[in-house]
Protein backbone atom coordinates (compact mmCIF):
# COMPACT_ATOMS: atom_id res chain seq x y z
CA UNK A 1 0.00 0.00 0.00
CA UNK A 2 2.76 2.38 1.04
CA UNK A 3 4.61 1.87 -2.88
CA UNK A 4 1.19 1.76 -4.60
CA UNK A 5 0.34 5.65 -2.33
CA UNK A 6 3.71 6.75 -3.76
CA UNK A 7 5.37 7.12 -0.34
CA UNK A 8 8.67 5.66 -0.80
CA UNK A 9 9.36 4.13 2.98
CA UNK A 10 8.42 0.58 3.93
CA UNK A 11 6.58 -0.01 6.68
CA UNK A 12 9.71 -1.63 8.22
CA UNK A 13 11.56 2.02 7.47
CA UNK A 14 9.07 3.36 9.56
CA UNK A 15 9.06 1.54 12.59
CA UNK A 16 13.28 1.48 12.35
CA UNK A 17 12.51 5.81 12.34
CA UNK A 18 10.25 5.88 14.96
CA UNK A 19 12.92 3.60 17.37
CA UNK A 20 15.38 6.01 16.44
CA UNK A 21 13.71 9.03 17.02
CA UNK A 22 12.24 7.80 20.68
CA UNK A 23 15.98 6.65 21.41
CA UNK A 24 17.72 9.77 20.68
CA UNK A 25 15.03 11.67 22.23
CA UNK A 26 13.17 9.87 25.40
CA UNK A 27 10.58 12.07 26.04
CA UNK A 28 9.55 13.27 22.85
CA UNK A 29 5.92 13.35 21.81
CA UNK A 30 5.52 12.05 18.34
CA UNK A 31 2.50 12.73 15.97
CA UNK A 32 1.63 11.70 12.47
CA UNK A 33 -1.78 11.19 10.51
CA UNK A 34 -2.62 8.16 8.44
CA UNK A 35 -5.01 7.24 5.94
CA UNK A 36 -7.16 4.49 5.35
CA UNK A 37 -9.52 3.10 2.56
CA UNK A 38 -7.02 3.66 -0.06
CA UNK A 39 -8.21 1.05 -3.15
CA UNK A 40 -5.58 -1.58 -2.46
CA UNK A 41 -5.53 -1.48 1.31
CA UNK A 42 -6.70 -5.84 2.55
CA UNK A 43 -8.12 -6.42 5.48
CA UNK A 44 -4.52 -7.51 6.49
CA UNK A 45 -3.42 -4.33 5.50
CA UNK A 46 -5.85 -2.65 7.55
CA UNK A 47 -5.02 -4.80 10.35
CA UNK A 48 -1.13 -4.42 10.08
CA UNK A 49 -2.26 -0.35 10.65
CA UNK A 50 -3.95 -1.45 13.67
CA UNK A 51 -1.28 -3.33 14.90
CA UNK A 52 1.09 -0.38 14.03
CA UNK A 53 -0.47 1.97 16.13
CA UNK A 54 -0.96 0.00 18.87
CA UNK A 55 2.51 -0.37 19.00
CA UNK A 56 4.20 2.60 18.58
CA UNK A 57 1.54 4.70 21.05
CA UNK A 58 1.62 8.01 19.40
CA UNK A 59 1.21 10.73 21.41
CA UNK A 60 -1.25 12.92 18.43
CA UNK A 61 -3.04 10.50 15.44
CA UNK A 62 -5.25 11.93 12.88
CA UNK A 63 -6.60 9.63 10.51
CA UNK A 64 -8.49 10.54 7.29
CA UNK A 65 -10.43 8.43 4.66
CA UNK A 66 -8.90 8.06 1.09
CA UNK A 67 -10.88 10.18 -1.47
CA UNK A 68 -11.05 8.73 -4.98
CA UNK A 69 -10.10 11.74 -7.20
CA UNK A 70 -8.96 12.90 -10.97
CA UNK A 71 -5.33 13.68 -12.04
CA UNK A 72 -4.14 12.05 -9.09
CA UNK A 73 -1.46 8.73 -9.12
CA UNK A 74 -3.87 6.44 -7.06
CA UNK A 75 -6.73 7.17 -9.36
CA UNK A 76 -5.76 4.44 -12.06
CA UNK A 77 -7.07 1.72 -8.89
CA UNK A 78 -10.62 1.45 -8.83
CA UNK A 79 -11.75 2.72 -5.25
CA UNK A 80 -13.30 -0.66 -4.21
CA UNK A 81 -14.31 0.41 -0.69
CA UNK A 82 -17.59 1.99 0.12
CA UNK A 83 -18.02 4.92 2.21
CA UNK A 84 -18.96 3.07 5.52
CA UNK A 85 -16.17 0.60 5.19
CA UNK A 86 -14.18 3.70 4.80
CA UNK A 87 -15.61 5.34 7.90
CA UNK A 88 -15.59 1.89 9.84
CA UNK A 89 -11.75 1.82 9.37
CA UNK A 90 -11.24 5.44 10.79
CA UNK A 91 -13.50 5.35 13.66
CA UNK A 92 -11.61 1.86 14.02
CA UNK A 93 -8.55 3.66 13.99
CA UNK A 94 -9.47 6.22 16.27
CA UNK A 95 -10.91 4.08 18.85
CA UNK A 96 -7.44 2.63 19.35
CA UNK A 97 -5.56 6.12 19.76
CA UNK A 98 -8.21 7.23 21.88
CA UNK A 99 -7.24 4.62 24.37
CA UNK A 100 -3.88 5.37 24.05
CA UNK A 101 -4.50 8.93 24.36
CA UNK A 102 -6.68 8.33 27.61
CA UNK A 103 -3.56 5.97 29.04
CA UNK A 104 -1.09 8.76 28.42
CA UNK A 105 -3.11 11.52 29.51
CA UNK A 106 -3.54 9.60 32.69
CA UNK A 107 0.42 9.07 32.52
CA UNK A 108 0.12 12.95 33.34
CA UNK A 109 -1.72 13.21 36.35
CA UNK A 110 0.79 14.57 39.16
CA UNK A 111 3.07 16.17 36.53
CA UNK A 112 3.40 19.81 35.79
CA UNK A 113 3.89 21.35 32.23
CA UNK A 114 4.49 24.44 31.05
CA UNK A 115 1.00 25.66 28.93
CA UNK A 116 0.44 28.15 26.98
CA UNK A 117 -3.04 30.26 27.56
CA UNK A 118 -4.86 30.41 24.62
CA UNK A 119 -8.09 31.36 25.59
CA UNK A 120 -10.73 32.12 28.15
CA UNK A 121 -15.02 31.09 28.34
CA UNK A 122 -16.77 31.73 31.65
CA UNK A 123 -13.65 32.28 33.95
CA UNK A 124 -12.20 28.72 32.59
CA UNK A 125 -8.68 28.99 31.10
CA UNK A 126 -7.64 26.99 27.94
CA UNK A 127 -4.66 26.20 26.57
CA UNK A 128 -1.89 23.64 25.74
CA UNK A 129 1.40 22.05 26.49
CA UNK A 130 4.74 22.19 24.00
CA UNK A 131 3.07 18.82 22.52
CA UNK A 132 0.42 20.34 20.81
CA UNK A 133 -0.96 21.94 18.16
CA UNK A 134 -3.64 24.97 18.74
CA UNK A 135 -6.80 23.55 17.34
CA UNK A 136 -6.31 20.44 16.90
CA UNK A 137 -4.70 18.68 20.46
CA UNK A 138 -5.20 18.18 23.63
CA UNK A 139 -6.28 21.21 25.79
CA UNK A 140 -5.31 21.68 29.25
CA UNK A 141 -8.45 22.68 31.09
CA UNK A 142 -7.28 25.69 34.39
CA UNK A 143 -9.70 26.29 36.90
CA UNK A 144 -8.17 29.17 38.61
CA UNK A 145 -9.49 32.33 41.10
CA UNK A 146 -5.90 33.74 39.76
CA UNK A 147 -6.14 36.28 36.61
CA UNK A 148 -4.07 34.87 33.83
CA UNK A 149 -3.01 37.05 30.89
CA UNK A 150 -3.62 35.09 27.05
CA UNK A 151 -0.21 34.43 25.44
CA UNK A 152 1.57 34.25 28.71
CA UNK A 153 2.86 30.84 29.94
CA UNK A 154 2.16 29.05 33.04
CA UNK A 155 3.47 26.26 35.05
CA UNK A 156 0.15 23.56 35.54
CA UNK A 157 0.34 20.76 37.78
CA UNK A 158 -2.25 18.45 35.91
CA UNK A 159 -5.08 16.85 38.25
CA UNK A 160 -7.57 15.05 35.95
CA UNK A 161 -7.37 13.88 32.39
CA UNK A 162 -9.85 12.46 29.83
CA UNK A 163 -8.60 11.09 26.58
CA UNK A 164 -8.07 14.20 24.52
CA UNK A 165 -7.98 16.73 27.70
CA UNK A 166 -6.04 17.39 30.67
CA UNK A 167 -6.97 19.56 34.02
Amino acid sequence: VLKDMKRNITMQQTQDLVDKIRERVPNIALRTTMLTGFPTESEQDFEMLCAFIEKNRFDRLGVFTYSHEENTSAHKFEDIWDDEEKNYRQLTLMEIQSGISYELNQNKIGQTFKVILDRTENGIYYGRTEFDSPEVDNEVVITTENYLRLGDFVDVTITDATEFDLE
